[in-house]
């Protein structure tokens, strides 16, 4: 199966041009509800989902986290993290937490658009941000925060099937999370359901 012939210029008509701007973060539900719930307003973060062009064609960028880190240790992720008071918007945020953890250059990306905000259980209001990405050397983890990279093909998420379901007791409540297993990596939760978001807004229905 391929994708599309132009698959930037489909995935670019189908992002949103600007963030979701949130009037009210109380109205939010999140991906799971805490209990108690969480008596600060949520950290605003941004996650890079980053379409790397290679000579086979377009893959995402995915990391599996440093098993040292506090939060999701372990885990895979995209690039990303707290937007920080210097950053300009999410996308500066997103670029500049991937270029501080796999040396991905902000001058190889080109910003497409943003997916719809993602609040989290663990209360993080996430901004999605896609971007087409040529570069011109070799990502590297930064070993404080990234064990390993990989990158899956955009064709392969272009399929319906790529699409399981994940389950996850916390609390004695069952939840349920996307799935993606690629050579080995299991993508699940935040990750996932970001994943299955974009395929839902900008790949479903375009592969040939």
């Amino acid at each position: 199966m391929a994708v599309w012939p132009d698959p930037i210029a489909v995935i670019r008509q189908r992002l949103m041009p600007e963030p979701e701007v949130i009037d009210d973060v109380l109205d939010l539900e999140p991906d799971w509800l805490p209990d108690p719930p969480h008596a600060q307003p949520p950290v605003l973060a941004a996650v890079l989902i980053a379409l790397v062009e290679r000579s086979e064609g377009f893959h995402i960028l995915f990391t599996l986290r440093a098993s040292a880190l506090r939060a999701h240790s372990g885990q895979v992720a995209f690039p990303g993290g707290k937007i920080e008071a210097a950053d300009a918007d999410p996308a500066a945020a997103a670029l500049r937490e991937a270029e501080e953890e796999v040396a991905l250059d902000p001058g190889d990306a080109e910003v497409l658009g943003y997916l719809p905000s993602y609040f989290t259980g663990s209360n993080y209001l996430i901004t999605p941000v896609v971007a087409a990405v040529r570069p011109r050397a070799p990502f590297r983890p930064n070993p404080i925060e990234v064990s390993h990279l990989f990158e899956v093909p955009l064709a392969l998420l272009c399929r319906p099937e790529a699409y399981g379901t994940y389950r996850i007791e916390r609390h004695g409540v069952t939840h349920s999370t996307w799935l993606v297993d690629y050579d080995g990596h299991t993508i699940w939760g935040i990750t996932a359901n970001l994943t299955r978001r974009f395929f839902e807004m900008a790949l479903a229905e375009t592969a040939r």
